[in-house]
């Protein structure tokens, strides 16, 4: 790597070669997805078609969706590319909606239009809610706190789908919308779409369905013949559909789309203000500039890889998802959680106490895999794709070697991350584990931090230092009033 400083701009501008070798040589301690040991973040259909990627997307590079007048070739796209993922989802001719920035952003919309919805239909209602399920994406969580939204959260079944009974007990007068997942991104499994869209249909309450992951995954599982639930625009009461073209759709980042079933609910998410002194301003989207680039590389993107390339990306990312199920299968002491549908496959130990799925995590990692930890149960999720497929056998592989050494060594669970993600779950406060997260966010992003060690963190930050102490001296407590409850109630 070229030896300059790099966190200011320099008086002269260096080589262009010499920043492109710096720029590479950054790269060194970022995950392996290209050899397939990434289980989330990146969606590969392979180098052909990301080199076709970014010739599509430089050719709009400098382009800006801000004006659709005067960039009629992206609104071409975005409107092909929106009619296009209508019919895939099995909308009509009336569906509608925009191109997005990514499913975040898809998610903002739609909360933020059903609430100019309510405030449109019911303006006596100060405080719209939203009924999420518990293992809806923070995304909704994030929508709610920027518009005002109280948020509620209905529990889950024991087979991690919402329960249709919470969601009937719940709604109200002051419902903005209902939503629901297919599938969500915890056990990968498609929430009781059907049976909630019935309830919400007869209250006259807007249904999302997020399918951020799987907007452009089930489609084409179903088509392989899988059994799919109806989770799209198929079921009367779907209002709204999130769908990422950057995901399984192996788009360029950031595309996604949100879908309204008509106009009747579109246009409550638009902005106009007509004051400016710089004219009228109007809006679809959250961002006022709109590159160019993601939208004409996710319409290129569809018109490459056409159904047969979808169908057979689909194919071996399903060959993935079925070998690393029987992996875990044949693993003494981890199951998987759930029944998922699709390729999204989280799994955990059956007796957390005996191993630690984290401690597994921990040795996994050490080899170079990259996945995500979930919590509520502790678990392992791998987004399967098909770029794992060079790779899924060596990934079960080092599954069970890492399952004997935490067997051999359960010293493992009180190191690394396994031992972070043990304080957490230990503090029965969570308010202290939001603080806790916002300060390790604080010393990410202070001046000058670009690869900051977070592992003296806890030591020179006094209220991390305190959690993991805090945690067990709460649970004794707990303990203690619970003896005592149980003393004078007799038990």
């Amino acid at each position: 790597m070229t030896d300059f400083p790099t966190d200011s701009i320099p008086a002269t501008g260096h080589e262009p070669e010499a920043i492109l070798e710096t720029m590479r040589a950054l790269r060194h301690h970022d995950a392996d997805w290209r050899a397939g040991k990434t289980w989330s973040l990146v969606y590969s259909a392979g180098d052909e078609h990301s080199a076709f990627l970014k010739k599509a997307h430089n050719e709009f590079f400098s382009e800006n969706g801000l004006n659709p007048m005067a960039f009629k070739s992206l609104k071409r796209f975005e409107t092909d590319t929106v009619t296009a993922m209508g019919r895939l989802l099995n909308g009509s001719a009336d569906t509608v909606g925009t191109l997005n920035s990514g499913g975040t952003e898809s998610i903002l919309l739609a909360v933020y239009t059903y609430r100019q919805r309510m405030r449109r239909k019911k303006p006596w209602v100060k405080k719209p809610e939203l009924l999420i399920a518990t293992t809806a994406h923070p995304a909704f969580e994030k929508a709610a706190h920027y518009f005002g939204l109280r948020l509620r959260r209905a529990p889950i079944d024991a087979d991690y789908r919402v329960q249709v009974a919470a969601i009937r007990r719940m709604m109200n007068r002051r419902t903005a919308a209902v939503v629901v997942s297919a599938p969500h991104y915890c056990q990968g499994v498609i929430d009781p779409v059907e049976e909630v869209a019935a309830l919400t249909r007869a209250a006259g309450v807007p249904l999302h369905v997020d399918a951020c992951v799987g907007g452009l995954m089930l489609p084409w599982v179903e088509k392989l013949g899988r059994p799919v639930p109806r989770w799209d625009f198929r079921v009367d009461g779907v209002t709204s559909i999130s769908a990422d073209l950057h995901k399984y759709g192996y788009a360029a980042k950031g595309a996604s789309v949100v879908l309204y079933r008509s106009m009747d609910y579109l246009k409550d998410q638009f902005f106009v203000a007509t004051d400016w002194p710089g004219g009228i301003y109007a809006s679809a989207n959250v961002p006022g500039t709109r590159p160019g680039g993601p939208i004409a590389a996710a319409w290129a993107t569809l018109q490459v890889l056409g159904e047969e390339g979808y169908l057979d990306l689909t194919r071996r990312a399903l060959e993935v998802r079925d070998t690393l199920v029987a992996g875990v299968e044949a693993t003494p002491g981890i199951e998987v959680f759930g029944d998922p549908v699709g390729t999204l496959v989280s799994f955990g130990s059956t007796d957390e106490k005996a191993l630690p799925i984290f401690a597994v995590a921990d040795v996994l990692a050490a080899k170079g895999w990259h996945f995500d930890r979930h919590q509520n149960p502790n678990c392992i999720h791998a987004t399967c794709g098909a770029s794992n497929v060079q790779s899924v056998e060596d990934f079960v592989r080092d599954l069970g070697a890492a399952v004997e050494a935490v067997r051999a060594d359960p010293s493992l669970a009180g190191q690394g991350d396994a031992a972070m993600y043990g304080m957490m779950a230990k503090v029965p406060a969570r308010g202290l584990v939001k603080v806790a997260v916002k300060r390790v966010m604080e010393a990410m992003y202070a001046p000058g931090a670009t690869d900051p060690d977070l592992s003296d963190l806890a030591a020179s930050d006094p209220l991390l230092a305190k959690l993991d102490e805090y945690g067990a001296v709460a649970m004794q407590a707990a303990e203690r009033v619970r003896e005592r409850l149980g003393a004078i109630l007799g038990r």
